[in-house]
């Protein structure tokens, strides 16, 4: 009896044992997965992601978001048909959306309706992309440009690939519907590269990103010698030249006051084959906290448009010039050494900083300081803050008598305000030769040097290239 009683234990468990699993399974949230990283709160994943906190806590069946723990795996709603894990990452410059779909494999329209996305100008350069992907990897490629004239079996053929695989991974239907031009992936072991560029383009960084008003930014590209590479932002054009370690630099200002947001960011290059390429992304601009100066009494002729207009032309054009020769090395010194004693006697460095916004005779503040302002009574000696080649010296009305110097690469500096100037155009000079003295001409209240940096044909924030080394 006993037996009999044992068996039939045996027997009603072996028949739920398949049931059980399925039906726990089955009490699971579907959906996919992000796993809570160090610092994460549970508002800004909901934000992250686009959900209510209602609906994310519900969807866990969280009842206190203050026990968050970091590995913990959270289903995120209302992302139906959506599976893996879910990751953030960075777009590089170099990605459109097409791109990224055949770089994770994933769906074009399912990388816009996880990210919420509704224009491709929200994929700029710097953005936080959630990738939906099983382990949260990317796959590994290499990439190929299609020439014009040349079919995908052709290409295929050259790069020793199978064409059908070509179509599969890139989301091509047909053959014939891929375009010359069209940067295609195959498989391979390149993952760092941007897809949305020809392979010779191996990495393409800009830093910062975002850009600030009134900043200077680098880009550096690693590609082989033999291409050649220009762009555009902000209507400025961008100059590339060879870098030191390999690859190619450029340097790019932001003016003062740009408004913050987005801008298109133009790169047109040319391999060594002569075949040309081109790419756009937008990237941002961000606010820098610039103070109002006290309103400034002058001289009307000096705010004269009459004047003022006809000398800023004549001194932008001065450094609009890009010269391929890098004739800076380092960081820059501080041009009135004196100057910068009195600054660390007293605290008092800069009667006005880079930035700040500015008003003349109580008019509005629709002007902002081009320059530093260092400290010094007329007579103080200024010196070249790195080598360079003088492209200016000479009186100006609202500048007085001022000096500009040509640094390479479309890097200038100027000098204004002195009472005299010790180098005329054409002279070579090197960091630390006297140029001139601190004096009180031109547009001022009293003695003091204004002292501008020019990069791209605009004037950025002095104190960063005292304190960094660009590029």
């Amino acid at each position: 009896m006993k037996r009999y009683r044992w068996i039939s234990l045996l027997l009603w468990l072996a028949f739920l044992s398949p049931v059980l699993p399925t039906a726990a399974q089955q009490e699971q949230p579907k959906g996919p997965v992000y796993i809570v990283q160090a610092g994460d709160t549970l508002g800004e994943i909901a934000r992250r992601f686009g959900v209510s906190l209602d609906a994310l806590t519900q969807a866990n069946g969280i009842t206190n978001p203050n026990l968050l723990s970091e590995g913990a795996e959270l289903v995120i709603p209302g992302l139906e048909g959506v599976q893996g894990v879910l990751t953030t990452v960075t777009v590089p410059f170099g990605e459109t959306l097409s791109s990224l779909s055949r770089r994770y494999q994933i769906p074009s329209d399912m990388l816009a309706r996880v990210n919420h996305l509704t224009s491709p100008s929200e994929l700029y350069a710097g953005a936080n992309l959630v990738i939906p992907q099983p382990g949260g990897t990317s796959a590994t490629f290499s990439r190929a440009t299609l020439k014009p004239g040349e079919s995908l079996l052709e290409l295929a053929a050259t790069k020793g690939a199978n064409p059908w695989t070509i179509l599969r991974s890139n989301n091509v239907a047909k053959s014939w519907a891929a375009l010359a031009g069209e940067v295609l992936l195959l498989p391979g072991q390149e993952a760092d590269s941007p897809t949305g560029l020809p392979e010779p383009v191996q990495t393409i960084d800009i830093q910062p990103l975002p850009m600030g008003q009134g900043k200077t930014a680098v880009i550096h590209i690693v590609a082989p010698t033999g291409l050649t590479f220009e762009g555009t932002f902000m209507e400025h054009p961008i100059k590339f030249f060879p870098a030191p370690d390999g690859g190619y630099s450029a340097l790019l200002g932001v003016h003062a006051l740009a408004e913050p947001g987005f801008y298109p960011l133009s790169l047109q290059g040319a391999q060594a084959d002569s075949t040309l390429f081109t790419f756009s992304q937008m990237v941002g601009v961000a606010p820098v906290d610039y103070p109002f100066d006290k309103p400034l009494t002058v001289a009307p002729a000096t705010i004269d448009p009459a004047v003022t207009l006809p000398e800023d032309a004549q001194w932008s054009a001065l450094a609009a010039p890009a010269t391929p020769e890098r004739l800076w090395e380092g960081t820059f010194r501080i041009p009135s050494p004196l100057a910068q004693d009195y600054c660390l006697e007293t605290g008092d460095c800069w009667t006005s900083r880079f930035g700040n916004r500015r008003s003349y005779n109580g008019g509005p503040y629709t002007f902002f300081h081009t320059g530093l302002d260092i400290a010094g009574g007329s007579g103080t000696k200024i010196f070249a803050p790195a080598a360079g080649r003088v492209v200016f010296a000479g009186p100006l009305t609202v500048r007085g008598n001022a000096t500009m110097i040509d640094h390479g690469w479309g890097v200038y500096t100027g000098y204004l305000h002195q009472s005299e100037i010790d180098v005329k155009v054409g002279d070579l000079v090197e960091a630390g030769r006297l140029i001139g003295l601190v004096g009180g001409t031109g547009r001022v209240e009293g003695p003091h040097l204004h002292w501008e940096v020019w990069v791209g044909g605009v004037q950025v924030d002095p104190l960063d290239w005292l304190e960094k080394t660009f590029p």
